[in-house]
């Protein structure tokens, strides 16, 4: 069955084998998939990702190490400023300094601590923790 959005299918599918206790799992591939990925990978929620090539198509298989607790992509994209993260932390997050928050940036893909260290705002795409 295909969707529409590929994060939110991607993030699904990693949380449903996380749960089974699957030690991997195939995610579609897109660029914004991969900047999601490496996030996770950096914060230790993954422990490493690859892309294969099935024909013209390529998917991700991620290797899972049994740290995600929850993990979604955030529907609507709310657009965020530097200074107002906390709110979303609030909503998003279980407690402070526990999980991350993935944000689009003019920098690329970065967490939203880092977005507040260098005072960018930008889109909301995914929390993890």
């Amino acid at each position: 069955m295909v969707l529409n959005d590929t994060l939110s299918n991607a993030m699904s599918q990693m949380l449903n084998s996380e749960r089974v206790g699957k030690k991997s799992c195939e995610v579609p591939d897109s660029k914004v998939i991969r900047g999601v990925l490496n996030i996770m990978k950096k914060s230790n929620y993954i422990e490493n990702f690859e892309t294969k090539k099935y024909g013209n198509k390529s998917k991700i298989v991620v290797t899972l190490n049994g740290t995600i607790n929850k993990c979604s992509s955030v529907k609507p994209r709310f657009s965020v400023k530097s200074y107002s993260f906390e709110k979303f932390e609030q909503r998003y997050l279980p407690a402070y300094d526990m999980g991350v928050i993935i944000v689009s940036t003019m920098k690329g893909i970065i967490t939203h601590h880092d977005a507040k260290k260098m005072g960018l705002g930008g889109r909301l795409l995914a929390y993890v923790y």
